[in-house]
């Protein structure tokens, strides 16, 4: 048999960290607590979390900002895996696989959606439209990834949600390409947003299926012009 090997103070740094990641403790885009923090709070020494902490900005999961401190960017060392991959993936490819979690989240956002997440998508929906009809391309963007996100998380499925929230780097780009084309679109019969919006609301998922198949279609279509 092999000896157990002694945990260093290191790994036991770096699971107390993605241990308080993983709960909450300290949320994306939030600063966690000062390296002398740390060594207070954990007990360790000062290089045993500066290395703890340089583990996790490798893995992805946290980012130094000279002079700012040290920020949290993600949750998860697979959903950073995800997310490299997806970043280097072909468009058309990721639109492929989106098509099938829009398609999963409109079913089971029309099924399992609370009025609060209605209201969360509806403000969304309409925020976006009211920027394409100024022709505020950079808000129409914004509002645009905010409406499909809101419906993955209405469809309350965290593994989908998990999967979805990846891929926002990729809708955004997606988005961002698309803009013009979906800016002149808004308020026709072209654009399916609306319906989606509306099947939701009715929670027909045999509606928002459609409705989520219309707006990648349109998408596929907009990113081969």
């Amino acid at each position: 048999m092999e000896p157990i090997q002694r945990r260093s103070l290191v790994d036991t740094v770096v699971e107390r960290l993605q241990t308080e990641i993983a709960a909450g403790t300290w949320g994306i885009g939030q600063r966690i607590p000062s390296e002398a923090e740390l060594v207070a709070q954990f007990g360790v020494s000062r290089p045993s979390v500066r290395e703890g902490v340089r583990a996790l900005a490798q893995l992805g999961l946290l980012e130094s900002r000279q002079g700012d401190g040290t920020y949290v960017i993600a949750r998860d060392p697979t959903e950073v895996a995800l997310r490299r991959t997806l970043r280097d993936a072909d468009a058309l490819e990721v639109m492929r696989v989106r098509r099938a979690l829009d398609v999963l989240a409109a079913r089971e956002a029309a099924q399992n959606r609370s009025a609060a997440d209605l209201t969360v998508i509806e403000t969304e929906l309409i925020a976006r439209n009211a920027a394409a009809r100024r022709d505020d391309q950079d808000v129409f963007i914004q509002h645009d990834v905010a409406f499909h996100l809101a419906i993955a998380m209405a469809a309350h499925n965290e593994l989908l949600a998990g999967i979805y929230v990846s891929f926002d780097s990729s809708l955004l780009n997606a988005v961002t390409a698309n803009a013009p084309g979906s800016m002149a679109i808004v308020a026709t019969i072209a654009d399916r947003h609306e319906a989606l919006f509306h099947a939701i609301r009715n929670q027909d998922p045999d509606a928002a299926q459609a409705a989520a198949l219309g707006v990648v279609d349109q998408s596929e279509k907009l990113l081969d012009a």
